[in-house]
């Protein structure tokens, strides 16, 4: 493991030990993994492994929680499709605001904020910090083939967009999916894996998974299960921040995990998201 990554990893695992509200599996949520997702990468009915949801059991007293609620509002700000302006209205940037504000509050972003200031990488003042998330984040921009801002990091990581109708891009937020997947515009495909990578389990955190969103279809799609918006936001931030690379090597808990960090134009997330590599039996 190269230094910087030792150095993330163990950043990593600070952030995961202070996820005070990540939920617990089987406890505050179950999932049915049920079966493997075909190998197509087009949507078709003889390829679904799985005839049931992917979630069974949510306890939704956590998104009472201050950050989970005020993540949550947001989720209905966007236009999924491409290549469709997206206009921000004052409401939405308050929304906005007021998401960053409960963010920076959380022990798990305390410590991604520390370590970014000691690093050189962030403002120390934490208004100018809210100004730099703000940028990563939620300032808008044009995906390929737009011609007008019509993205952003936040829309495209953790609501999801559509290309042309048929393909879904990024969605990579499990509250995302199970709200989506409880009003009936998610159908869960099965879970995928390949020859590298381990077993999803119903107990652990993190999963790829198939599954079709409105009239698009996503072939393989990862993400956590059960954490918490801060813990992502932290990660995922300290990631882009930290790392040149864009695909970070990080072992924390029981996972060996490479989160892939795309950049846009060196200023806004791409797209972020974690691939499990395998399962640790060192630490729990």
């Amino acid at each position: 493991m190269v230094e910087s990554d030792r150095e993330l990893s163990s950043m990593a695992q600070a952030l995961w030990d202070n996820d005070v509200n990540r939920l617990q599996p089987g406890k505050d949520y179950r999932i049915s993994l049920q079966g493997k997702a075909g190998e197509m990468a087009v949507l078709n009915d003889d390829n679904d492994g799985a005839g049931y949801p992917l979630f069974t059991f949510v306890d939704e007293n956590i998104f009472k929680k201050e950050t989970f609620l005020a993540f949550i509002s947001l989720l209905d700000n966007y236009v999924s499709a491409t290549g469709e302006p997206e206009i921000v209205t004052p409401e939405e940037e308050a929304e906005n605001h007021k998401f960053l504000d409960s963010l920076v509050q959380t022990p798990t972003m305390k410590i991604a904020h520390k370590y970014l200031v000691e690093k050189k990488l962030s403002p120390e003042n934490e208004t100018d910090f809210k100004k730099q998330l703000y940028t990563i984040w939620f300032e808008l921009y044009a995906r390929k083939g737009a011609s007008r801002p019509d993205s952003s990091g936040f829309e495209h990581v953790f609501v999801g967009e559509t290309r042309r109708g048929r393909t879904v891009i990024g969605f990579h937020n499990w509250i995302q999916l199970y709200l989506q997947e409880k009003l009936g515009h998610i159908d869960y495909k099965g879970y995928s894996v390949n020859a590298n990578s381990p077993q999803p389990d119903e107990n652990k955190h993190i999963m790829a998974l198939q599954f079709s969103w409105k009239e698009g279809f996503k072939p393989k799609g990862s993400i956590f299960i059960g954490v918490s918006p801060e813990f992502e936001f932290a990660l995922y931030t300290l990631c882009f921040l930290s790392s040149p690379s864009e695909r970070v090597k990080v072992q924390f808990s029981l996972y060996d995990v490479e989160i892939v960090c795309v950049h846009h134009n060196q200023k806004h997330i791409g797209t972020t998201y974690p691939m499990l590599i395998r399962y640790q039996n060192l630490r729990h």
